[in-house]
C-alpha cells in the first residue's frame, strides 16, 4: 500500500496500539479525512516549529515584564502584595477566555494568542521573582549597602544571584504552562502549531490527535527537565549543602534514639 493512501500503521508499531498510530502519523504521510496529504516528518516539523516559536514569544514577553517588575517590588518591598493578589488574580482567568477578547482589538492569529499566553505566563515568573528577592538573607543586603554598595551593583551582586533558583522556578512553571497551553492556538486563527491537529481530528484522524498530544507531551516534559537543570546549575553551592544538610538532620531527627536498659 502506498504510505500516502494511509490507513494502517507499520507493523513495527502494532503492538502500541493508538500510541503506534500516534506515531506512525508523526513519521508517515497519509491522505486526510478532508482531502490532500496529512502528518509526516515535514509537517511535523512544521507544527512543531511554531509551536516552539509561539512559546518562546509568549516567555519572553512575560519575562520582559515579569522579571523587571519582580525585581524592583522585592528590591524595595513597596507594592508587592498588590501586584503578587492581582498576577494570581490574572492566573484564573482562563486563556480561552483571553483570546476570544483580544480577538475583539488584535483579530485573529499570532499576536493575540502570543498576548494571552504572555498573561498567563506572567504571574508565577513575578511570584516568584518577588518572593526570591524578599527570602534573600537580610544581614547580607545590609552588609552590601554598609560596603557602599549602589541599588543596582546590590541587586545585580547580592539580592538577584541568591533569588535566581526561585525566579527559574517561576519561569519553569510558566513555560511548561505556555507550552501546554498553546494547543488552543487553532481556536484563534493560528493554525501552526502542534494543536491544529489535536482539535481539527475530523481532519487528521483520531491517529493525528494522539500523535501531536504525545509530541507536546514529550516537549513540556523536556521544557521542564530543561529548566530544572539550569535551576540547579545557578543554585549556589553554599544553598546546596545548606539544603542537604538540613535534610540530613531532618532525617536523624527523627530517627529513634535507643536507649540503655
Amino acid at each position: 500500500m502506498d504510505p500516502r493512501e494511509g490507513g494502517g500503521m507499520t507493523t513495527s508499531l502494532a503492538f502500541l496500539g493508538v500510541f503506534g498510530d500516534g506515531i506512525d502519523f508523526l513519521v508517515r504521510e497519509r491522505q486526510g479525512r478532508g482531502g490532500g496529504n496529512v502528518g509526516g516528518l515535514q509537517q511535523t516539523g512544521e507544527l512543531l516549529w511554531g509551536h516552539i516559536k509561539l512559546s518562546i514569544a509568549a516567555m519572553l514577553a512575560a519575562c520582559a515584564v515579569a522579571l523587571p517588575v519582580g525585581v524592583v517590588l522585592g528590591h524595595t518591598g513597596r507594592g508587592g502584595f498588590v501586584a503578587v493578589s492581582v498576577a494570581n488574580i490574572g492566573r484564573a482567568v482562563p486563556s480561552i477566555a483571553l483570546i476570544f477578547v483580544f480577538f475583539a482589538w488584535f483579530g485573529a492569529g499570532f499576536f493575540n494568542v502570543m498576548l494571552a499566553l504572555a498573561l498567563l505566563a506572567i504571574p508565577p515568573i513575578l511570584t516568584n521573582t518577588y518572593v526570591g528577592m524578599r527570602e534573600v538573607d537580610r544581614e547580607l543586603v545590609d552588609a552590601g549597602r554598609g560596603m557602599g554598595m549602589s541599588a543596582w551593583r546590590l541587586v545585580r551582586s547580592v539580592e538577584l544571584p541568591l533569588a535566581l533558583p526561585l525566579v527559574l522556578a517561576g519561569v519553569r512553571v510558566s513555560a511548561v504552562n505556555v507550552v501546554a497551553t498553546a494547543t488552543i492556538a487553532p481556536l484563534a486563527g493560528f493554525a501552526d502549531t502542534l494543536g491544529d491537529p489535536i482539535i481539527n481530528a475530523g481532519v487528521y484522524g483520531d491517529e493525528g490527535r494522539v500523535g501531536a498530544a504525545m509530541l507536546v507531551a514529550l516537549v513540556a516534559i523536556t521544557t521542564e527537565l530543561l529548566f530544572a537543570a539550569a535551576q540547579r546549575a545557578v543554585t549556589p553551592e553554599g544553598v546546596k549543602l545548606s539544603r542537604g544538610g538540613s535534610r540530613q538532620r531532618s532525617h536523624f531527627t527523627n530517627r529513634r534514639v535507643p536507649t540503655t536498659p
